[in-house]
């Protein structure tokens, strides 16, 4: 596998964006201005430069992965692992010693996000060739945003964990404070407190871990034997432990987000520039449900059999409640195409927590794969509707009608992404969704039953959406050359730039639809371990 300067493949794949902030940064400020609208602009490509070398050693990665390693809990079956001491002081007050190593490695479980991240990161840079303000900062901001999702996939030390993790705080607020709509402030104001309200559970719930262990190691941390016996997490099923779980959970579900803590999503889709929503439903969604898998449950598996009903009945909560609520923004408000979208993820991330609440291998293998899935399925999403801003400058749905006539290429991937969030046959939506019901059905029959009724509310609002918007009438004010007076505008048909961003992802859903043992083959080793790992607590 590659290296470079002693450097491993996981350090590299997650720092190289840096060399892409320092070439930004140091172009002169007044070399660029004058191709900021010309495909000779600077910061785009080296933005797409790193972001593609970036995608290459994702699949490198997946090329050389062992798929028959179960990693999770064992440490000698990581693979790609990069470990050395980071910091150590001694002495400090309350804690003694403190020992923070530089600990990276993947396993089934992390190598389809880390792939994920490499596809996402890529195909949205091409949509921030729309972005003429401020354009340095803006291809910073997003290079630093791509670094601390990749190392956040990448780090096995809960105190490395939580850096990644805040570092995506940063960048993400002000993409969407300074280059969002027009309530961009309030949308970033809001996704920042949700965001750090649960990072300081986390916070708190690691350094207690610390306290009780003297270690920050992922690993370490799920062997139960390792707590003192006079900690506060020391023993099994105890309030101290239940609560700890629930900071925990509470902080990740809030990332993904679920039923309640879900309404800063769609005011932060909404005003996010295109490029940030496609990153923000792509990739940032699943960290929560990652950080479930890595951290909450192998650590508290006692508490997660405790919670496993209640998380499965959250999860069925977002499937429905989020379902009607992207219904309803037909018939409410300005029926904004991109809130609807932003509300289908509540429901779909729905499915993933149940699948992984099941605790069998067919629910958490389909919650993994729903991520991956949903990560491309909602970013072609999200770019479709980027396209047909950036020419009619709304996204109301009531705007429109008879586009497949204008726009047939357009209307071409519009349909394989809504028929693919709906779960169509031969897309990777329909496996991923099929696993997760199985598996639910295994473990919660009457949960499940109700969560099918998401199947038929996703196809109300997706096949109403479509109909609205491409078939039916033409409506006049599409007809004719652009004329701002009388707010006429154009409605091209995909240009080049569009179609390198939109068709990988077409290619990949369709792809991984009918193989998808590309994707699950990754996870089944892992998935079992942690299945044995966590089974044996459940009464």
């Amino acid at each position: 596998m590659f290296s470079f300067l002693g450097l491993g493949p996981l350090t590299l794949i997650t720092f190289i964006p840096l060399l892409g902030i320092l070439a930004i940064l140091l172009i002169p400020k007044g070399k660029d201005e004058a191709s900021q609208n010309k495909s000779t602009n600077y910061y785009r490509w080296i933005t797409v430069g790193f972001t593609f070398i970036q995608l290459i050693m994702a699949f490198a990665i997946y090329s050389g992965f062992d798929w028959t390693m179960p990693g999770v809990t064992d440490e000698s079956t990581l693979q790609f692992v990069e470990k050395f001491r980071w910091i150590e002081l001694s002495g400090l007050p309350i804690i003694g010693d403190l020992r923070i190593d530089y600990f990276m490695g993947i396993d089934g479980i992390s190598a389809p996000m880390i792939l994920l991240t490499a596809i996402v990161c890529f195909v949205a840079t091409f949509s921030s060739w729309s972005i003429k303000k401020a354009q340095k900062g803006y291809f910073a901001m997003y290079l630093l945003l791509d670094l601390g999702m990749m190392g956040l996939f990448c780090a096995l030390d809960f105190f490395l964990f939580f850096v990644f993790w805040e570092i995506m705080l940063l960048p993400m607020y002000f993409l969407i404070g300074i280059w969002g709509g027009p309530r961009r402030e309030y949308a970033a104001i809001k996704f920042f407190i949700y965001t750090f309200f649960g990072s300081v559970f986390i916070l708190l719930v690691m350094i207690g871990l610390y306290l009780s262990t003297g270690t920050f190691n992922l690993i370490e941390l799920t062997n139960a034997e390792l707590f003192k016996s006079d900690s506060i997490f020391a023993g099994l099923n105890t309030t101290w432990r239940y609560l700890a779980f629930i900071g925990l959970l509470v902080g990740f579900a809030i990332k993904v987000p679920t039923f309640p803590f879900h309404t800063w999503l769609p005011d932060a889709h909404v005003e996010a520039p295109t490029p940030i929503s496609v990153i923000l439903a792509g990739v940032l969604l699943k960290m929560g449900i990652y950080g479930m898998l890595r951290i909450c449950f192998p650590i508290f598996p006692d508490a997660f059999a405790y919670f496993q009903w209640w998380i499965a009945l959250i999860g069925v909560i977002g499937i429905v409640y989020g379902g009607l609520c992207a219904l309803g923004q037909h018939k409410i408000g300005n029926r904004d195409l991109k809130k609807m979208i932003a509300y289908s993820s509540v429901s779909h991330m729905g499915y993933v927590v149940l699948g992984v609440a099941a605790l069998n291998a067919q629910g958490i293998s389909g919650g993994i794969l729903q991520m991956f899935s949903h990560g491309l399925i909602t970013s072609m999403l999200f770019l479709i509707v980027g396209v047909i801003y950036d020419r009619a400058h709304t996204r109301c749905m009531d705007d429109f009608g008879g586009l497949a006539n204008k726009m047939p290429i357009y209307t071409v991937f519009m349909a394989i992404s809504f028929f693919a969030a709906i779960g169509l046959p031969s897309t990777s939506g329909f496996v991923a969704e099929v696993l997760c019901f199985i598996g639910g059905f295994n473990t919660f029959p009457v949960l499940t039953i109700i969560a099918g009724s998401g199947i038929v509310i996703g196809a109300g609002y997706m096949l109403w959406a479509l109909q609205k918007v491409f078939f039916g009438k033409p409506n006049p004010k599409w007809e004719g050359p652009w004329d701002p007076t009388k707010k006429y505008y154009k409605t091209d048909d995909v240009n080049w730039v569009e179609v390198v961003s939109l068709a990988p992802l077409a290619i990949i859903i369709i792809v991984v639809g009918v193989q998808p043992h590309l994707i699950l083959n990754m996870m089944t080793t892992s998935v079992n371990h942690l299945i044995n790992f966590i089974q044996p607590f459940i009464k």
